[in-house]
């Protein structure tokens, strides 16, 4: 059984769609699983808890996109963290090789990092959204409040600029 407040909006129904959806958006910035699965049950609770709100004027995934972002926001103020698209210095090889090609692998995988922190923070936030939290351009557009063309557009001349800085780590 589905319940449906004054809103009209079925809340269980909307976890089950967008909960993957809101879980990636907030794993695109903490890069943390169970930080990300912790911060999405909250952002449900606090949807649930203020659905009144909702007016429709947006897509539901973008408003609870934008619960999320106010938590993440919250919480990292509450972890005095400085700067919440912040990149690890050093990332896991997945890979499990061990080796030349693996340091090599890494070392790239740094300056791939590096490259990407140095973007201003929309285009940052659009490419993580993309490469991270494996978003559409539409559900980036969404959630930004921008069209799909715009988020395709930034996200193409963000890899730009991502290679240009890229090319000075060249041999």
């Amino acid at each position: 059984m589905h319940k449906k407040d004054k809103s009209g909006v079925d809340m269980e129904a909307a976890y089950r769609e967008y909960a993957e959806l809101v879980y990636r958006f907030l794993y695109s910035h903490t890069h943390d699983a169970d930080w990300s699965q912790e911060l999405m049950q909250e952002t449900f609770l606090r949807a649930v808890d203020s659905i009144a709100r909702y007016d429709g004027s947006c897509k539901l995934s973008v408003w609870i996109c934008q619960i999320a972002k106010h938590l993440l926001w919250q919480d990292l103020r509450r972890r005095k963290r400085v700067d919440f698209a912040e990149l690890p210095e050093e990332l896991p090889d997945a890979s499990g090789a061990n080796g030349e090609a693996s340091v090599i692998r890494g070392e790239r995988t740094q300056e791939l990092y590096r490259a990407i922190h140095l973007l201003p923070e929309l285009e940052r936030e659009v490419v993580l959204y993309r490469m991270t939290g494996e978003l559409s351009f539409r559900q980036i557009g969404e959630i930004l409040g921008k069209s799909e063309n715009w988020s395709r557009t930034v996200f193409y001349r963000a890899k730009q600029k991502i290679r240009k800085e890229l090319e000075k780590y060249e041999l």
